[in-house]
């Protein structure tokens, strides 16, 4: 086990361009929420000030890998509506761009399946903004890397090798990298 590769202290200069028959997918948990207001739902909570922190840092740690990424898919949850719209204005897009999924939010493995088999095959890198614990349980299934737990912002990427978002669940998988804000 490589602790560079896992934790994202290097560059990877095969993950920069993607290969035409290889996809590339960031799965991305949202920032830090906060709990301060009791009277909002779970689905209504808006990122801390530890969030609004560590989104934009997460973001520009991704864009300094040179991904061009595609496509952004969120969950429409609030706090992973805003950690996904953080990574757009990185990339200098709209968020009017944004894709959101409702069923990414309290997601099982069928539901991240199902999105992601949806995507369209025209977008080569595609980040998707999720939440715990759906989303450590579903990285956990994809490669031969365990992480025991997607801490708040953190990024976990892989190649796929495929033409076709629909072929995901059968294609072969490769990690690219692991990468949180305290891994700063």
């Amino acid at each position: 086990m490589d602790p560079d590769i896992i934790y994202g202290n290097s560059k990877l200069n095969h993950a920069t361009q993607p290969d035409k028959i290889m996809k590339t997918l960031l799965l991305i948990r949202h920032a830090k929420s906060s709990w301060d207001h009791a009277h909002l739902t779970d689905f209504e909570r808006p990122l801390n000030d530890r969030g609004k922190k560590d989104a934009p840092l997460m973001a520009k740690k991704v864009k300094e890998r040179k991904l061009k990424i595609d496509r952004f898919i969120s969950s429409p949850a609030k706090r992973a509506k805003k950690t996904a719209t953080i990574f757009m204005e990185e990339y200098e897009l709209k968020e009017k761009d944004l894709v959101l999924v409702p069923s990414l939010y309290e997601a099982s493995e069928k539901n991240f399946y199902d999105c992601i088999e949806n995507i369209n095959d025209k977008d080569d890198v595609v980040a998707l903004f999720s939440h715990n614990p759906g989303i450590t349980d579903f990285v956990n299934r994809l490669t031969d890397k365990n992480i025991d737990n997607m801490p708040t912002c953190a990024v976990f990427a892989m190649k796929i090798k495929t033409k076709k978002w629909k072929d995901f669940e059968k294609a072969g998988k490769e990690f690219l990298f692991f990468d949180y804000p305290k891994n700063v």
